[in-house]
């Protein structure tokens, strides 16, 4: 280890911040929400309001003087002349504080790590001075997998820090309570800013003969590109001891999961239901009860065409916690990857999302509404009714001669993207020999792929 990161309480902390310039105010900007007392020097002269941070204290317009100096923990100095920094610095060090100078790592006394604050929780990347872009980005990828909730479950623990202690007076026991604490549903909820729950939650665990509770997180994969992942179903995924998965969620999305994780495969496709749906929520409650964290992984987003309303229901009827993490809709990924707009102001004032694979004995869609012009549709499971959501199509008024589109396996490398006329997609779909998810668009916009597929080739 080449470098220490030390962690300093800032309560009444005396924090001196000495320049003018954006490196000044970067720095000053890091202090002005928390509880450290901040005195600025700009002998360099001060920004322009505009630039001028919200909350900063007045800043005096020349160098500190060694009174001013006495009693500060840190000193920043962001200045030009050296000569000027080096005598700064000495009075700094002669008062007691540790010296920061910018971008000068050899006249500093520490270097400022690239940090993600999350008030209670604060975390340092430091390369020593050598790299801070490499710090920066480190950082950039450690901050994309923390909830932004982080600061409510630690605010949470050092409220009831005592009350733990005065309860658990065990060190070891005390650690696993804090260890089912912070990986269980109060955290969850805590972090969600439930706080009440998150306490009656923790509480419930000092009940050292209490059953650990699990939890369910129902959460969208997203059409099949990893990079599609929301942060926030990338951090429940990296947390699950159990992945209850389907078939649409690739190999390349369950590589981001927990490597130790238990996966169960619930695949369903048309007329080959592996595991019934009922079946698949029994299974989840039973993980959740034994205490698991359990992830319900689904294609797309859970909540369209996902049955995860249902899953929900049945937790919640279950006494399950349960949370949902919505993902990129097949819709939007395809349209997008495809260079579909959805809607357009010359050609689809309205989007309609619809599945061509109604409930057995179900009410039919209303196709009057769904032909209207200047309207897309998203239309899902319809590759196997194609020609027949053609025919009811045309039959309620659209014209045979509206543009469609075909993407297979949208947003992954093998996506393919086939265009036509309504009157002839059923032929397009057979010709096409589709072997993976599909998606099919209806409407004026669908034209639009096909005029950016000979854009590519031209400039191919």
């Amino acid at each position: 280890m080449r470098v220490f990161l030390a962690s300093i309480p800032l309560e009444a902390a005396k924090i001196v911040i000495i320049g003018g310039g954006e490196p000044a105010l970067a720095k000053l900007r890091l202090f002005l929400n928390g509880p450290a007392e901040v005195r600025w020097f700009a002998p360099d002269g001060a920004p322009q309001a505009i630039e001028t941070p919200q909350g900063a204290p007045t800043p005096v317009l020349r160098a500190p003087e060694a009174h001013e100096l006495a009693g500060a923990r840190l000193v920043f100095i962001a200045l030009g002349d050296l000569d000027e920094v080096r005598r700064l610095a000495a009075l700094a060090r002669a008062a007691g504080a540790q010296v920061n100078v910018v971008d000068q790592p050899a006249l500093s006394d520490f270097q400022t790590p690239a940090l993600i604050d999350r008030d209670e929780v604060v975390v340092g990347v430091a390369t020593g001075g050598s790299a801070p872009i490499l710090a920066r980005d480190i950082r950039t990828a450690i901050e994309n997998v923390l909830p932004a909730g982080l600061a409510n479950v630690a605010r949470m623990a050092r409220e009831l820090r005592d009350t733990v202690k005065a309860s658990v007076p065990d060190f070891m026991a005390r650690r696993r309570f804090w260890e089912k604490a912070f990986r269980g549903p109060a955290a969850d909820l805590a972090a969600a800013g439930r706080t009440a729950e998150a306490r009656r939650e923790m509480l419930r665990l000092l009940n050292v003969a209490a059953p650990e509770q699990g939890v369910v997180h129902i959460v969208g994969a997203g059409p099949g590109d990893p990079e599609l992942l929301t942060l926030k179903a990338l951090r429940v995924l990296q947390d699950a001891d159990v992945i209850v998965h389907d078939r649409l969620v690739p190999e390349a999305v369950l590589e981001r999961a927990r490597r130790d994780a238990k996966r169960l495969y619930v695949g369903k496709a048309r007329g080959d239901h592996s595991v019934p749906q009922d079946q698949i929520e029994a299974l989840m409650i039973a993980e959740a009860k034994a205490g698991h964290r359990v992830v319900r992984l689904k294609g797309g987003d859970p909540f369209v065409f996902g049955r995860g309303g249902e899953e929900l229901e049945a937790m919640r009827a279950a006494g399950v916690p349960v949370f949902v993490v919505p993902g990129v809709t097949a819709a939007l990924a395809c349209a997008a990857s495809a260079g579909i707009p959805l809607t357009h102001r010359d050609h689809a004032q309205a989007v309609t999302f619809v599945t061509a694979q109604a409930k057995p004995g179900g009410v039919d869609a209303d196709w009057s509404r769904l032909a209207a012009p200047n309207h897309t549709l998203a239309i899902y499971m319809g590759t196997d009714r194609a020609e027949e959501t053609a025919a009811k199509l045309m039959a309620a008024g659209r014209a045979g001669s509206t543009p469609v589109a075909v993407v297979e396996n949208g947003s992954r490398p093998d996506e393919r993207v086939l265009t036509g006329r309504l009157n002839g997609l059923g032929a397009l779909v057979r010709g096409a020999e589709l072997t993976g998810p599909a998606l099919l668009f209806v409407g004026e916009t669908a034209a639009f792929s096909a005029t950016q597929a000979d854009i590519s080739e031209a400039a191919a």
